[in-house]
């Protein structure tokens, strides 16, 4: 999934359960994640290579050290 394509589903989601307020933080975010993803491509990032499939098992991995 994209951010532009996560983008669009969050929107449509907030938008239909009345919580339009939340676009302008929804928009932030994805451009934030935006800028991220062309820095980690910039510096030459292990992360830019990533798949966004190897990024969400990373992500749900983090912080499971058994502690």
């Amino acid at each position: 999934m994209t951010v532009a394509d996560w983008l669009a589903r969050v929107t449509a989601d907030s938008e239909s359960r009345g919580l339009s307020e939340l676009v302008p933080l929804l928009q932030t975010l994805a451009r934030s994640t935006e800028a991220l993803r062309a820095a980690d491509a910039a510096f030459g990032h292990p992360a830019s290579a990533w798949t966004d499939d190897e990024a969400a098992e990373h992500a749900e991995g983090a912080g499971n050290d058994g502690h």
